[in-house]
């Protein structure tokens, strides 16, 4: 592993990619430094995070001198740079294509789909101060429906994880989407067993990482389910 400085990252753990990062960071001990970015407050948008990132969006990595701003990249270098165990992203060319399929997908797929539950329950409602639209929420569960059925049919099968026997990259951007729902108390994982189980394997597999990467959106579940 690379040693004598930090890899910088800028995150907010509300977001499911920055979750992702944060979860590979602290499992594979790859030594670094988290810079708190709070997209509720703004502060994605302040001069010198602009500079940072024009883009305005995290997570963003700064490894001596080298800015990235996709995570999907970000783990991926992550993975190469600092020779984590080769489960994360392997180096032999059909398993690492096998994550790079799913990762592929997963943009147009998990993430928007699980987001958009997320950002109809919880989001416009604090940001508009109205309930809750059913009518665009039923459509948006009947679309994460269709993409839970896909990911068991298509990428989970009968393996333990994802893109085969062992936790990649791959799990931890699917896992931290699929997550992102209970911050509403919605498990939307209920009624697919196939899917806890995975959801399971992944929680074991990455230790107390995960509910510290989880921490805000548990926080977020339970003033809600307090206020009920």
């Amino acid at each position: 592993m690379a040693t004598g400085r930090l890899v910088e990252v800028y995150l907010d753990l509300l977001s499911q990619p920055c979750r992702a990062v944060h979860i590979l960071l602290n499992c594979a001990k790859i030594p670094h430094r988290v810079h708190t970015v709070a997209l509720r407050k703004g502060e994605n948008r302040t001069p010198d995070f602009t500079r940072l990132n024009p883009m305005q969006k995290v997570p963003v990595m700064v490894d001596d001198g080298f800015v990235l701003t996709e995570s999907d990249a970000i783990l991926k270098y992550l993975a190469t740079k600092y020779y984590v165990p080769e489960h994360w992203y392997p180096r032999q060319p059909e398993r690492r294509a096998r994550v790079d399929e799913y990762t592929a997908w997963h943009h147009s797929n998990t993430r928007p789909h699980a987001a958009k539950v997320f950002i109809l329950e919880v989001l416009l409602p604090a940001q508009s101060g109205t309930p809750v639209e059913e009518v665009r929420l039923v459509r948006a569960l009947s679309q994460l429906d269709d993409t839970l059925g896909k990911l068991e049919s298509m990428f989970l099968r009968r393996q333990p994880f994802l893109c085969g026997d062992d936790i990649t990259v791959a799990d931890l951007l699917a896992v931290c989407e699929l997550m992102q729902p209970v911050g509403s108390g919605r498990d939307i994982l209920l009624d697919r067993p196939q899917l806890q189980s995975w959801r399971s394997r992944v929680q074991s597999a990455v230790g107390d990482a995960f509910d510290q990467a989880h921490a805000i959106l548990y926080a977020i579940r339970d003033r809600r389910q307090a206020k009920l």
